[in-house]
């Protein structure tokens, strides 16, 4: 048994314990592996010391999510740091998360494709990675590049990004196309997409207008 953590150091002992839930998640891909008895055991401490941290293991798994999210705001933090403007950092930060989702399946799971978590709405748009996109796509909106309001255009693109991570993650087996190219062009697809949307507003023309107007913003 783990020797009683000194007086003022519970935070240490709190971050033991969410580090060992997260390691669990990961090595058993599972969520219903992650008890609180397999936590302790793992740390070296007995179960009632966990509880001074977490009320039960839900609290527990809302730790590893809110974890889980900051990791991914510095993920796509960094990997737009150095791009040359906005728009290039808007299809780096879309990379970015997919290849954080698939270096990280289960916890992605558990955060974007398992049952819902005490995490509100609003947490979730407020939370670092989205404000982080948010903040991006506003500045491709102020360039001019996309048109719209940044939270919609903000929800639709992380759709495309969450859509691509889940079908590899779900899907590993399937004969995907090389998947440095297939992430690449769904992100850059989906930026694009709504890019030219918003120069193409009408609903249902017909596919021959679509493409002369298309043929416009070819490059000559």
């Amino acid at each position: 048994m783990r020797e009683r953590s000194p007086r003022g150091q519970g935070a240490a002992l709190r971050g033991e314990v969410l580090s060992a839930a997260m390691d669990l998640l990961r090595e058993t891909g599972s969520e219903e592996s992650v008890s609180l008895r397999a936590v302790a055991a793992r740390v070296g401490v007995s179960v009632p010391s966990i509880y001074l941290h977490f009320a039960d293991k839900q609290a527990l798994l809302d730790a590893v999510c809110a974890e889980v999210f900051d990791a991914l705001h510095v993920r796509m933090k960094e990997a737009s740091a150095d791009a040359p403007d906005a728009w290039q950092g808007l299809r780096r930060q879309g990379v970015a998360y997919v290849h954080f989702a698939l270096a990280n399946p289960e916890h992605y799971r558990i955060v974007m494709m398992g049952r819902a978590t005490s995490l509100s709405p609003a947490d979730e748009i407020a939370s670092g990675a989205f404000a982080h996109l948010l903040d991006t796509v506003s500045r491709c909106v102020a360039l001019g590049v996309l048109e719209g309001d940044p939270v919609q255009l903000g929800l639709q693109l992380w759709a495309a990004a969450h859509g691509i991570a889940a079908l590899l993650i779900a899907k590993p087996m399937f004969p995907w196309p090389p998947v440095e190219e297939l992430i690449d062009n769904t992100i850059c697809a989906a930026g694009l997409g709504l890019a030219a949307k918003a120069r193409i507003p009408e609903d249902e023309l017909p596919a021959d207008v679509v493409v002369e107007r298309l043929n416009r913003l070819r490059l000559h």
